[in-house]
């Protein structure tokens, strides 16, 4: 039983290591380490024939090639609830799900919705199991006082209009119903209009969400009372 949990685990692992790696820009990434690639044959074929900073191009193309692979590493610590203890380990702030038991009743477009806080702002959150991320538009952080993160990578979001580079993002704080996300990441959509989406990397961090007679059943790890969530 545990050699079957444990090829489980590396299942669920590399499926959710693919469909982040997929979802991070190509070009930055890929050029980068290119380029690296590059250098390093270049201060190899420097060391073999001698020639002065070989030793020191090969390194510095080592160190970003290790770079790249850190990166990709760290984005996907911040999306999997698996990687929380080694991102807090690391360093990097948690992203903290908790509360009380929360029922989010269908709606007649038949669609979840709800009506969140975020960072004390109202604003309406269709609940979407397909998006690996919280998705904001850009009023709801200009709102919130949410700007993009400089030291993550940009994600590509598939849209009506095609595939988009959005920015990564930090919500201090997002409540609805009983449940309360801290510290949770999400992208910056400039071109969702006013619909904001809650994602997986939100409710995976929950003990459990379920679907029960046509109400949505979102349970923190430490339930509490069921409030009825009246939507939109």
């Amino acid at each position: 039983m545990a050699a079957m949990d444990g090829d489980a685990f590396i299942k669920d692992l590399f499926e959710t290591t693919a469909l982040v790696i997929a979802e991070i820009p190509k070009s930055s990434l890929l050029m980068l380490a290119l380029a690296a690639m590059i250098a390093s044959w270049i201060g190899g074929t420097m060391i073999r024939r001698r020639v002065p900073l070989g030793g020191m191009v090969r390194g510095a193309s080592s160190l970003v090639l290790v770079g790249v692979l850190v990166t990709v590493v760290l984005q996907i610590a911040r999306i999997d609830p698996r990687f929380d203890v080694a991102a807090s380990t690391m360093g990097m702030p948690a992203q903290i799900v908790e509360g009380g038991e929360t029922r989010v009743p269908l709606s007649p477009d038949g669609h979840y919705w709800l009506r969140a806080q975020v960072n004390g702002q109202d604003a309406a959150f269709l609940v979407d199991t397909g998006a690996t991320l919280t998705a904001i538009s850009s009023n709801t952080a200009q709102a919130a006082g949410i700007s993009a993160r400089t030291d993550r990578l940009p994600i590509q979001l598939n849209t009506a209009n095609g595939t988009i580079q959005v920015p990564l993002a930090t919500i201090d704080e997002l409540r609805f119903g009983n449940v309360a996300a801290r510290g949770l990441d999400a992208v910056i959509a400039p071109n969702i209009g006013e619909t904001n989406v809650i994602g997986m990397n939100l409710l995976s961090r929950l003990a459990e969400w379920r679907v029960q007679d046509s109400v949505l059943i979102l349970t923190p790890n430490n339930p509490q009372p069921a409030v009825e969530w009246e939507g939109e």
